[in-house]
């Protein structure tokens, strides 16, 4: 108990006025963590068949729930007029056009869980086609619209050991034995997994009963595809017989809506998956890349090959760029892809010769607190693209382009910023004290910034570690800039979006010389002469709290840390890791016991002997990515140590929801701005 009240001491100490117990005499022009309650965002744009209308996901906060809600809403892509077409109080997303345009399928997530949903659109009315026992991971019309192909999972019977106890009638026993045989068998976000698998099953869109195609003790992935004829849905999976032991390896797979004959379509080491059919069902374009390497990254090249799996070949082999996504023109000489280029998402026609035409940029996903790349797009039958579009200003509006220039439909936060300054976000020049590498980064400067004056900098790191950041909306950001810091952010070398060979840097490595990368980022922003270099602090998530408890374990330099989510010992994550047959396997290329010296020198806990930096550690309490022993383990070592320090737990917060709830994101954006503040 005596431990117990001690971290709930230290997080009782960083609590901070909560806004609503002060009266405001005036409104703010500022952004402030309230706010994070009126953001909103749009997602998944389809484009229908013909380009008279966009359905999209337009998600909106609820300040009484603390939860966002998923609204479909419809647009006229010729005026920008929209109006909502379902939104009540259930979670309405996945909208997807039958082939004539006329019906709109949908998911809707209610309190008897997931269900699939058609409206048809001249009457009005929406009905539910199926009682779904399991929640649908996808769904896909059939070129005659008359099925929908859906994955969904199929019950297996949990694991068992011996013979349990036949309970007396009345008695109250403890609940029984979890017994657990799979390699993965929870996942960040879902929790234990129920035992089963996922598999193709098709349904009548007028309703009717859920037919199964593919079966065994494999996952059947999408998104699904349907054979140009109607006859066939093209899936991923891994079948071989360890398949639960090489998670990066798939091949795509027809399987009859008939008789359920099942026809293997590419072999090869390495990932195949994304299927998409030309308009004339001779050819399928997919996302793949080979895996001999085993390497940390690689890119996602698209392929073309013949219905029958045969001529395959890269479209992309000269991009050195990692292709996200793909749909065909109409007339099956191109696709249009997106793919991220130097921190910004790109939309490009791609034609059957390999030449690339970039068609839009600044495609935008749908994080909030940080400004990661991202980004959806629908093509119709004219060319016309609708996508998600975002700024450093603004969260993902919905755009359209192929005809002229990008032209932007939405603005849904037009309300929330008028009248308020935001921190204003920059290209930030740097250039790596290791190897004279170019650095893409951005500096944030505070609303009402005086160049005259010294402020504060707050140097936050993006996760993955393959990813990237951009130019795009943060809350995080804007909170720390309107709290007075002006803000820098980065893609150290490791980050996606500039080639193989760059992320690459720390295969096998990591962490490394991204530390030196991180360093000259915030040389370069107290270099600008508006920054006090006796007040710096740092702070990230994931992999970038990972580097937040390396870099202080190596400088001195920064007054304060707040380490979020973060990987501290090596071995312990990759043997509690929701994916532990990746990490080891691809990260590492040995396992712990294999080489035990080797992953301590990459982890944080071998250099706590060094920290001498007020650090704050962070960690949502069902975090199953970087576990919360990872944190436990931090948090105590610097205890240990004498160093200060405080344990801060996200209730009920997954790794990948750590700022879902707004509530919640605000509150941890102001206890790491109180930790700072109390180690001015």
């Amino acid at each position: 108990m005596r431990y117990a009240s001690l971290i709930l001491a230290a997080c009782a100490a960083l609590s901070v006025t909560p806004a609503a117990a002060q009266v405001a005499d005036a409104p703010s022009r500022v952004f402030g963590p309230r706010d994070l309650f009126g953001l909103e965002y749009a997602s998944d744009p389809q484009f229908r068949p013909d380009g008279g209308a966009i359905a999209y996901v337009r998600v909106a906060n609820d300040i009484m729930t603390d939860r966002g809600r998923r609204a479909i809403w419809l647009i006229d892509p010729k005026t920008g007029a929209q109006s909502p077409l379902i939104a009540d109080d259930r979670s309405n997303s996945r909208p997807r056009w039958s082939p004539d345009g006329q019906r709109l399928a949908y998911v809707v997530s209610g309190p008897g869980g997931p269900q699939i949903h058609v409206r048809w659109m001249t009457s009005g009315r929406s009905a539910q086609v199926a009682t779904l026992e399991q929640a649908p991971s996808d769904l896909a019309w059939s070129p005659d619209g008359k099925s929908l192909a859906i994955l969904m999972l199929t019950a297996d019977e949990p694991a068992k050991l011996g013979a349990p106890l036949a309970k007396p009638e009345g008695a109250s026993w403890a609940p029984p034995l979890k017994v657990e045989d799979r390699m993965t068998w929870r996942a960040d976000g879902d929790g234990e997994l129920k035992p089963g698998f996922s598999h193709v099953f098709v349904v009548s869109a007028d309703g009717g009963a859920p037919r199964q195609l593919t079966f065994g003790k494999f996952d059947a992935n999408g998104p699904l595809a349907w054979s140009g004829d109607g006859g066939k849905v093209l899936f991923s999976s891994n079948r071989n017989k360890d398949w639960e032991r090489n998670p990066n390896e798939s091949e795509l797979f027809s399987v009859s809506a008939t008789d359920g004959a099942l026809t293997q379509l590419t072999r090869r080491l390495g990932p195949d998956a994304s299927p998409v059919v030309s308009p004339d069902g001779r050819q399928i374009a997919y996302l793949g890349y080979d895996d001999a390497a085993r390497r940390s990254y690689e890119n996602a090249q698209l392929y073309v090959m013949g219905a029958d799996g045969q001529g395959s070949r890269s479209l992309t082999a000269g991009l050195d760029r990692s292709i996200d996504g793909a749909q065909w023109s109409r007339d099956g000489r191109s696709l249009v892809v997106s793919y991220d280029d130097h921190g910004v998402k790109k939309l490009a026609k791609v034609g059957l010769d390999g030449r690339i035409q970039v068609l839009a940029e600044g495609l935008a996903g749908p994080a909030l607190d940080r400004p990661y790349t991202g980004g959806d797009f629908s093509l119709a039958r004219d060319g016309a693209v609708a996508f998600t579009q975002g700024s450093p200003e603004r969260p993902a509006d919905i755009a359209v382009a192929g005809k002229g220039p990008a032209r932007r439909l939405t603005a849904l936060n037009a309300d929330l910023f008028a009248g308020k300054t935001l921190g204003k976000v920059e290209k930030l020049a740097v250039t790596s004290a290791y190897d004279g590498k170019p650095i893409d980064a951005w500096i944030v400067t505070p609303p009402n910034f005086d160049p005259s004056k010294k402020y504060p900098l707050v140097l936050e790191i993006h996760g993955g570690p393959f990813s990237a950041y951009g130019p795009y909306f943060s809350s995080d950001n804007q909170l720390y800039a309107a709290a007075g810091y002006v803000v820098v952010y980065s893609n150290p070398r490791g980050s996606t979006s500039y080639g193989a060979a760059f992320a690459n840097e720390i295969d096998k490595t990591y962490p490394a010389h991204d530390y030196d990368d991180l360093i000259s980022v915030v040389d370069a922003g107290v270099a600008k002469g508006f920054v006090d270099p006796g007040r710096l602090y740092v702070t990230g998530g994931s992999g970038g709290g990972l580097l937040t408890a390396w870099i202080v374990g190596k400088t001195d330099r920064f007054k304060a840390a707040a380490t979020q989510k973060p990987v501290i010992n090596w071995t312990s994550q990759v043997l509690t890791v929701d994916g532990a047959n990746f990490m080891a396997d691809y990260w590492f290329g040995k396992m712990p016991w294999e080489d035990p010296q080797g992953y301590w020198a990459r982890s944080p806990l071998s250099l706590v002997g060094h920290v001498k930096t007020p650090t704050l550690v962070l960690v949502g309490d069902r975090d199953l990515r970087t576990p919360v022993g990872e944190s436990e383990q931090y948090y105590q070592a610097l205890r240990l140590r004498g160093v200060p320090t405080a344990f801060v737990r996200v209730p009920e917060a997954s790794h990948g929801g750590l700022a879902v709830r707004p509530s919640q994101s605000a509150a941890r954006v102001q206890a790491i701005l109180a930790w700072f503040e109390r180690y001015k």
